[in-house]
């Protein structure tokens, strides 16, 4: 059975990977050991690495550290970003189907005070007492239920259509029936860029 890595070896590696060291990389490390232990992963990475789906409610530092510590990534269908723009990730075992939704508390930057009052400037007192706060006062944790549609999932499609507009290839059910037409998204509710040779 292998053993979880320690808070300063992950540390590392989320800071490595990510680019820089930040408060966000310290919140996404302890928030997947949490959830880690919680849903009795240890080998998140090896062993277990099939058993572990994440969903991440934010595009900022903490995700990198938790797809380091975690090994779930977007381009391996375990994990999924829901834009909410909160500082919080769901972890779910598909083994057991227990799940656990951490979210990063706000007073926790005011809190940092409290531990590393002596440094003044704010952002590098949340980084160091981010490390050593006590849990129930970084994070709000929640036992939650999740359904992931097989869809959704790790592995082979289920699916491919062609859309019937633009030709482009569509997998996963994200096509979109549009009046007796298979369309991708784009086509059905408009592209995010500008076609320039049209």
């Amino acid at each position: 059975m292998m053993k979880m890595k320690s808070f300063e070896d992950l540390l590392d590696e989320a800071t490595r990977i990510h680019g820089h060291v930040c408060a966000g990389q310290v919140i996404g490390v302890r928030m997947c050991m949490l959830a880690l232990a919680y849903l009795k992963i240890d080998d998140p990475k090896g062993r277990d690495r099939k058993k572990l789906y994440v969903f991440v409610e934010i595009d900022r530092c903490a995700t990198d550290a938790i797809q380091t510590v975690t090994g779930c990534s977007l381009g391996k269908r375990s994990m999924k970003w829901v834009d909410h723009g909160v500082m919080a990730a769901t972890f779910v075992n598909l083994d057991s189907g227990s799940a656990i939704r951490v979210t990063a508390l706000e007073e926790s930057r005011e809190l940092s005070k409290k531990y590393c009052n002596d440094i003044s400037d704010k952002y590098a007192r949340q980084l160091q007492a981010y490390k050593i706060m006590p849990e129930e006062e970084l994070f709000r944790v929640e036992a939650v239920s999740v359904d992931i549609p097989k869809e959704n999932l790790p592995g082979r499609p289920l699916r491919r259509v062609k859309c019937e507009k633009c030709s482009d290839w569509v997998q996963d059910k994200r096509d979109v029936l549009v009046d007796g037409k298979i369309l991708c998204r784009s086509c059905a509710n408009g592209r995010y860029y500008k076609l320039l040779n049209q």
